[in-house]
């Protein structure tokens, strides 16, 4: 039997060894759902270089639209050059005692917050040098982490992305990251939900107000939470969901862990009595590495008006175009797919099969989408191939009402209503 080596062949015999090589370039327009193909070649003599984009300059990562900067203790500082706004010590992580179950954070009686300082040793090297994407790494140890942090900014985006690995070697804490806004707490902060968002104010209360269970600062958020006044303000983004606090000090807190061994205990403080089945939980301890993603942007008031600007952001950072690399492969023809939604304030919520009990028994896709703002919105799907047929329908896919098709199948037009969800099914 022969083999032939097709990966880092200088590094024969050892099968195993390959060399990786990270790419960037600016992806071609790809259609809604669609597919755009590239051939990799060589460099033609005489190509002219990029100019401009995103680069490095020592500590600091700097495009058109903001400029960011590691501070020593492992937090940033954050500049918008459209605004003149600038954000200092943000992600600056802080650990403190948690005394809780997998229900209720509680802290200890004696509970000590440390907070990362620039006192210890910081790692910092380029890992991109633009100008595309350019890249920072810092490495940093406390007493109950070792931090990775990786911040990266594109060439034409205002969002820094944030790579933080952390390598957990303690039980019983809670580990967060803190940024500070100097807007002061007496704006609500705006928190992503399902399909829209909630505004909620600062948490502040006295526990001997609340005998028995005391109410909690921190709460729930679905993609972003973000606050503003005027000019000034700043968007917090992740893949999914995520707590974080809200302080009357104007500080946005992020919980990164929660390193607790109960499901349920009895001698809280804070909650009377047990909130589940008494049972050790040694995995929610969560110890060893974890990988946590987080963009930062800046946003005005206005903005947060209109939700759907921050939430155009969240799709820019974490559902990109994707690239994949097919080795070997000749011409490729996949498919041709190009579905669009077009409407100032709409969000694509899903693109899937019609469910089989529903109203497209029969089979059709489920094209669903919600109105962000607090006004009535027109909006349009467009398809690459004209569909037979479109109908409204409930969440569930049924009651079904029939919608007008325009330019041969290739339009279908509605009209949602202030934060409504719409569902349209089409054969």
């Amino acid at each position: 039997m022969g083999l032939e080596r097709r990966d880092a062949a200088r590094h024969y015999p050892d099968q195993d060894e390959v060399d990786q090589v990270r790419i960037a370039f600016r992806a071609p327009s790809v259609v809604g759902l669609g597919f755009g193909m590239l051939d990799v070649g060589e460099v033609v003599p005489g190509t002219p270089a990029s100019t401009g984009g995103a680069g490095v300059r020592g500590r600091t990562l700097v495009n058109r639209f903001v400029e960011v900067t590691l501070e020593p203790a492992g937090a940033l500082a954050l500049h918008d050059r459209r605004t003149g706004e600038r954000f200092f010590d943000l992600l600056r992580l802080e650990d403190g005692g948690d005394a809780g179950d997998t229900y209720t954070y509680c802290p200890p009686a004696r509970d000590r917050v440390v907070r990362r300082t620039g006192q210890g040793r910081i790692h910092v090297r380029r890992l991109a040098p633009g100008p595309l994407v350019a890249a920072l790494e810092a490495r940093w140890s406390m007493k109950t982490v070792a931090a990775r942090l990786v911040v990266m900014l594109y060439a034409d985006h205002p969002v820094v992305r944030c790579l933080l690995e952390v390598d957990n070697r303690a039980p019983d804490h809670r580990l967060r990251a803190r940024l500070p806004t100097a807007l002061g707490g007496g704006s609500p902060a705006l928190a992503g939900a399902a399909f829209g968002t909630v505004r909620r104010p600062p948490v502040s209360v006295d526990p001997a107000d609340f005998p028995l269970e005391t109410p909690v600062a921190t709460a729930p958020a679905h993609r972003f939470v973000a606050v503003a006044q005027g000019r000034r303000g700043l968007a917090l983004l992740a893949p999914g969901f995520f707590e974080y606090e809200w302080t009357s000090g104007g500080d946005l807190v992020v919980t990164l862990l929660r390193a607790v061994g109960e499901l349920s205990r009895g001698d809280l403080p804070t909650r009377p009595g047990h909130a589940g089945w008494p049972t050790s939980t040694p995995q929610a301890q969560c110890l060893g590495g974890h990988r946590i993603e987080l963009g930062l942007v800046t946003v005005q008031e206005e903005e947060l008006v209109h939700g759907h600007v921050v939430l155009a952001h969240w799709e820019d950072a974490f559902v990109p175009v994707s690239g994949h690399w097919i080795r070997d492969a000749g011409p490729l023809t996949p498919a041709p797919v190009d579905i669009a939604l077009e409407g100032a304030g709409l969000m694509l919520s899903a693109v899937k099969p019609a469910h089989a009990g529903g109203s497209g028994a029969g089979g059709g896709l489920v094209l669903r989408c919600y109105n962000a703002t607090d006004g009535k919105a027109a909006g349009a799907w467009r398809f690459g191939e004209g569909v037979k047929s479109a109908h409204r329908v409930r969440a569930d896919e049924r009651d079904s009402v029939a919608l007008v098709l325009e330019n041969r199948g290739r339009t279908v037009r509605f009209v949602a209503e202030p934060r409504e969800i719409v569902t349209i099914l089409v054969t």
